[in-house]
């Protein structure tokens, strides 16, 4: 699995609206100052993020993105999915487990391979943001 710097934004992005008054928006503008990612970068993260239906968004001169549900409501799988092509560990094995490999039947290793995929998927579907926010999960 290679989490891309969209994928690692997309949560820097989440997390800082997260640490956010819930009903405020926030501009991209101030998440780019707190962040460090550029507004173009930007445009195209809180855009998959506003159609994956994470994010709300609101226009004019108040207007910005604001989470549409508690942190402990968006889990860390549900944000990456969004941004990323394929979480698995390989190439061959799909998001939705499908193996596309004409060697499937005689990979010795495949099953290995499935079952970190399938760790790996119920790890970041247990981590949420509100885990993150408070990084009590880790102490």
């Amino acid at each position: 699995m290679n989490v891309t710097s969209k994928g690692r934004y997309a949560l820097q992005v989440m997390v800082d609206l997260a640490q956010q008054p819930p009903e405020n928006y926030v501009s991209l503008k101030t998440i780019s100052e707190r962040q460090g990612i550029s507004m173009k970068y930007l445009e195209c993260i809180v855009g998959q993020l506003k159609k994956a239906q994470l994010l709300d968004a609101a226009r004019g001169k108040e207007g910005g993105y604001r989470l549409n549900r508690s942190p402990e409501g968006y889990t860390v799988w549900e944000i990456l999915a969004c941004l990323e092509d394929n979480l698995a560990p390989v190439s061959c094995i799909r998001e939705d487990g499908e193996v596309l490999c004409e060697r499937a039947k005689v990979c010795i290793t495949l099953p290995m391979w499935r079952e970190l995929d399938e760790l790996t998927n119920r790890y970041l579907s247990a981590v949420t943001l509100q885990d993150l926010l408070t990084g009590e999960r880790w102490h």
